[in-house]
């Protein structure tokens, strides 16, 4: 994925051998420093040390989940908050979890090369078992400008272990792009064993050369112990209509007859986590209708199954500066939610049972104050806005909050909740329901002055629906009948009033409840 001067974009693939590695391709300790209870988790601070500066706070980049004993294996690209020059970053980090609600933190787990090295960078892979051994598939991405004289910019490497604590990195391995795919731009293995060939398979993020179209390129083996990758040619190459730059962090899975290849793209009008289906791995791929699975600030989503459940796994980008009014900057929070198969074979998204779970049965909100247009009556709230804007506020909200609430939109205007809600400068932040529009929406609120920030396309069928919205950590995610999610970015909600409101339309509002942790 392109990031920012610090970022990885990872790495090329022709099978040659890497010169050896320095002392961390020896195996890596395993930093255990207990456990985060959150919802939506960010790595503890000071992970190395009191006073080291790299590593005192981070950030949680591209997730790659891996289930096995009972346990989702989370392992992650750690952004870490200073990055001192001359020091690479990006090394992976682990969180362990049962119940998605408590993340036993593992600490780093594959580190970050030297300057010279094809992982002075590291970006996103997968996890596969073969036998009682665990391959960990990485990219090396590395731009120096003496390494990229003489080497690709980005490369996939290999780390093994017993145990998915231990990883040992092998130095003889290197996959590099195969001639006619751009080397610069290669990156993200997910590998799997594909029962229909008896093979392993790796599906490489790339572009072709010289025609820059994006495509996802599959390497075949029968024994990753042998390392030896053979490219079989594209899985899915962007369409004309999409056009897409890349098609980064992909994931594979059958589920229920189907197949779904997911990818994130960073380039479009509408960014985020796309899905694609199929009846058989060679496709033909199809888009459905509404083809994200939340908007463009959760990414770089990949998925894990318990067998019972499937997860998806991304991260909720935050904000430079860290406030409601920041620009949006790569890495965050983790957040999950969980993947449902319609009848169709759509997928939709609902809230993990695990997140449901961790909070109370729920009380009445404690309304404050209305404007002129609001009709209260039990739990029922009739918004029919006299001017333009009706506005009904309620009790401050805890650090971590969910709420839900059944909603009646009306066919024009916007509807929905305000949080970190400031009466007197009429700022904050705003989830509106937009049926004309055919999207949910997220403004900041200044001076009664919205300002998009995010949207995500919904087709309004229905005439009510079942909103919930869980907050935690600077992090909102909003659930729309158990369809959508819409993820984003919030800061300022403790001790914040909230708000329902209605603006050029009419809406109601019923069974408002808010619930607070256990």
């Amino acid at each position: 994925m392109i990031r920012n001067k610090f970022l990885i974009i990872l790495l090329g693939a022709t099978v040659t051998l890497a010169g050896c590695q320095d002392d961390d391709s020896a195996v890596i300790p395993i930093i255990d420093t207990g456990k985060v209870t959150s919802i939506y988790p960010v790595p503890p601070a000071k992970w190395m040390g009191e006073t080291n500066p790299y590593y005192t706070e981070g950030y949680i980049g591209d997730v790659m989940p891996y289930y096995a004993e009972g346990a989702f294996h989370l392992y992650f690209l750690h952004d870490a908050k200073t990055k001192p020059s001359g020091l690479g970053f990006h090394d992976i980090h682990e969180f362990e979890t049962t119940d998605l609600k408590t993340y036993d933190y593992k600490g780093r787990m594959v580190p970050y090369g030297a300057v010279d090295e094809p992982d002075f960078g590291v970006g996103t892979g997968s996890v596969v078992a073969v036998g009682n051994q665990y391959y960990f598939y990485y990219t090396g991405h590395n731009e120096s400008s003496p390494f990229i004289q003489q080497n690709p910019r980005e490369s996939v490497l290999c780390a093994v272990s017993d145990d998915l604590e231990h990883w040992t990195k092998l130095s003889d391995f290197k996959l590099t792009a195969p001639a006619g795919y751009y080397d610069y731009d290669f990156r993200d293995p997910h590998v799997f064993y594909n029962e229909a060939d008896g093979k392993y398979w790796m599906v490489v993020s790339t572009q072709t050369d010289p025609a820059r179209k994006a495509v996802l390129l599959v390497f075949t083996t029968s024994d990753p112990a042998g390392q030896n990758w053979e490219p079989t040619g594209p899985l899915y190459t962007t369409t004309p209509e999409e056009n897409y730059l890349m098609l980064e962090c992909a994931d594979i899975f059958e589920m229920g007859g189907y197949w779904y290849l997911l990818f994130s793209e960073n380039w479009s009008e509408a960014k985020g986590t796309r899905y694609r289906m199929a009846t058989s791995i060679s496709g033909p791929w199809i888009a459905p209708d509404e083809d994200h699975l939340d908007g463009e600030y959760m990414y770089a989503a990949k998925t894990a199954s318990d067998g019972n459940h499937r997860y998806l796994f991304g991260w909720a980008a935050r904000k430079s500066p860290e406030n409601n009014a920041g620009g949006k900057q790569w890495a965050g929070n983790l957040v999950t939610h969980e993947l449902v198969q319609n009848a169709d074979g759509t997928l939709r998204v609902s809230q993990p049972q695990g997140v449901s779970d961790a909070f109370d049965t729920g009380t009445s909100p404690l309304l404050v104050s209305t404007t002129t247009g609001v009709t209260e009556s039990g739990n029922q709230w009739l918004f029919s806005p006299a001017d333009s804007w009706a506005l009904a506020t309620f009790e401050t909200l805890g650090a971590t909050s969910r709420m839900t609430m059944d909603v009646t939109p009306g066919t024009t205007g916007r509807t929905g909740v305000i949080l970190s809600y400031d009466s007197d400068t009429q700022s904050g932040v705003m989830f509106a329901l937009e049926p004309a529009q055919n999207r949910l929406a997220a403004y900041m609120l200044d001076n009664g002055n919205r300002t998009l920030v995010n949207y995500l396309s919904f087709d309004f069928m229905e005439a009510t629906y079942e909103l919930s919205l869980t907050v935690n950590k600077g992090v909102g995610v909003i659930y729309l009948n158990d369809q959508v999610a819409f993820t984003n970015r919030i800061y300022n909600t403790a001790g914040k009033t909230w708000a329902l409101f209605a603006e050029e339309g009419s809406a109601t509002y019923e069974q408002l409840t808010l619930y607070k942790p256990n």
